[in-house]
């Protein structure tokens, strides 16, 4: 976990005021943990299971409808409707459940068994219980029960228990989405989601353990699909995680951060950040939500400009990624060996055999006095010149190198290229680590990448074509265009001039090297594109 995202912590006497929290601890979209935050409220007393806070909450409650969560998966309960039904019973019914699970507890009764709730429908409501079949008591949790709702006044059930809370002084100028209750008689553990909105997690009684994930590690969690009806909830199962078809889950614990919140404990959840809640027996708590106020000040006309300006960041962020895979002992291998290859003296025999190759090139009617002369390139330029001249020659057959190229912005060729088992090779390889010439470009500082190139187009043209328009591949051409970034930040106007006029000046069609290096680029991006879609809002295209 990066120490910018760690998660503070405020005792009661340094709770932030409101000005405070907007500023300091909102804006920043981390998690924070606010002891005794609730301590003055009525709740906090009058609804303690230990002090009859089960009594007080049936009196003032008891005629009530509630909404529980029923979940089959038990002490599980996952947020995917597919996987849990939301059931209607009074709210004294459900309190009568926690005063036997409680007395269960109290009693320490090994053999103790938790009666069932029959189905059956109550003469005093006035639609019927949902409850089908036997229910056991710990299959039941009064999740997001509603004590306020800003958007549907008419789903709110408990709006009596509003009198015995208080907002935080820190959320005053806040407009609260809702206020709900959350309240289960036995252990219970929430899939691992997200909100769309900011949220105070304040506990009344009990004890809950939260994991939280920030917004960047959702690839680890695989999201669930964006256009499904849990598109918030982690695909990844609790009880038993498959890291054959989840593999990154297995690293998602690198990544998060735990908290333990007891009663009169508060935490701010930004809205985005994952968490996983673990709660204890008879644990009641009530949360806040309100919007942020970045999705407040989003107009609705710019979303479409906004949606194309993220998933582009995200996109270069990917590719970026990609690249630093490679690591920079790449470049001191190669290093290394420009090094050995002078100390040995074996540069005689590199330059032997590029002179040897170079007369079997169509030299496009140069006169062998035009030929750069190998000698006076660097060894780590001299190595990486002899490294790619093999690479094409090995895949492609040398009797094709010396015939006109048939040059093609859509990359058609009747070149033979192949391996070095004889078979076609492809072109389409996205990882640098599986793609030597990439390696071979991303291993070479600038100057160096100039040197070779120049080389090439005077001495190895038809080397070079088939380089650029049948072995560059996606990745290698996302490095090509990385160097060249680099080269013309480091060199004149003039300078780069000369080198483009070199290096495009070897092809029969310079259009259509140009078009073979962006369109791969292009190919790399969509890839790119493609593992975004995946990674966060767990699409596959």
């Amino acid at each position: 976990m990066e120490e910018s995202l760690e998660i503070r912590s405020f005792e009661f006497d340094q709770l932030p005021s409101a000005t405070q929290f907007a500023s300091q601890i909102e804006s920043s979209n981390i998690p924070a943990v606010f002891k005794g935050c609730i301590k003055d409220w009525k709740a906090f007393s009058n609804w303690n299971p230990t002090e009859g806070g089960l009594d007080y909450l049936q009196e003032r409650l008891g005629t009530s409808v509630v909404e529980a969560m029923l979940s089959r998966t038990a002490p599980i309960f996952y947020g995917d409707i597919r996987r849990h039904e939301r059931v209607a019973l009074p709210f004294s019914t459900f309190i009568g459940l926690c005063k036997q699970h409680k007395q269960k507890m109290y009693d320490g009764c090994d053999d103790y068994v938790e009666p069932e709730i029959h189905s059956q429908v109550d003469s005093n409501l006035e639609s019927p219980s949902l409850l089908s079949g036997d229910v056991a008591p710990q299959q039941l949790y009064l999740a997001q029960a509603p004590i306020m709702s800003a958007e549907n006044e008419e789903t709110v059930q408990l709006e009596t228990l509003k009198e015995d809370i208080v907002t935080p002084a820190f959320l005053e100028t806040k407009k609260l989405a809702a206020i709900n209750l959350w309240m289960n008689n036995a252990k219970s553990k929430s899939s691992t989601h997200y909100d769309p909105h900011h949220n105070l997690l304040c506990i009344v009684a009990g004890c809950k353990q939260v994991v939280l994930w920030p917004p960047a590690a959702s690839p680890m969690l695989y999201p669930m699909s964006v256009y499904g009806e849990a598109s918030n909830h982690s695909s990844i199962s609790l009880e038993n995680p498959d890291f054959s078809i989840y593999p990154r889950a297995e690293h998602s614990g690198e990544y998060s951060q735990k908290v333990i919140l007891h009663a009169g404990d508060a935490l701010f959840i930004p809205e985005g950040w994952f968490h996983q809640v673990d709660s204890d027996d008879l644990t009641i708590a009530v949360n806040f939500w309100w919007r942020s106020s970045i999705m407040s000040s989003l107009s609705e006309h710019m979303d479409a400009y906004y949606l194309r300006r993220i998933l582009r960041r995200m996109m270069d962020r990917e590719m970026n990624q990609a690249l630093a895979k490679a690591s920079s002992a790449d470049r001191e291998r190669l290093k290394r060996q420009a090094c050995e290859i002078h100390t040995n003296g074996e540069l005689d025999s590199m330059e032997h055999d590029l002179d040897q190759s170079c007369q079997k090139q169509d030299l496009k009617g140069k006169e062998p006095q035009q030929r750069i002369l190998l000698q006076k390139i660097g060894p780590c330029s001299l190595q990486a010149l002899h490294d790619l001249v093999s690479l094409v020659h090995d895949c492609v057959n040398v009797a094709d190198i010396n015939q006109p190229m048939q040059s093609s912005s859509t990359f058609n060729s009747e070149l033979n290229v192949k391996n070095d088992n004889g078979k076609i090779m492809t072109t389409e390889m996205f990882h640098l680590e599986d793609d030597p010439i990439a390696k071979i470009l991303w291993t070479l500082e600038p100057h160096a990448l100039q040197e070779v190139f120049v080389v090439m187009a005077h001495n190895f043209p038809r080397t070079l074509e088939v380089l650029i328009l049948h072995l560059l591949s996606p990745v290698g051409a996302e490095v090509l265009t990385h160097k060249f970034d680099e080269m013309d930040q480091k060199t004149s106007e003039e300078d780069r001039k000369k080198f483009y006029q070199v290096f495009y000046g070897a092809f029969d069609d310079q259009f259509a090297a140009m078009d073979a290096i962006l369109n791969r680029k292009e190919l790399f991006a969509l890839q790119a594109f493609k593992n975004v879609m995946d990674k966060y809002l767990g699409e596959k295209l």
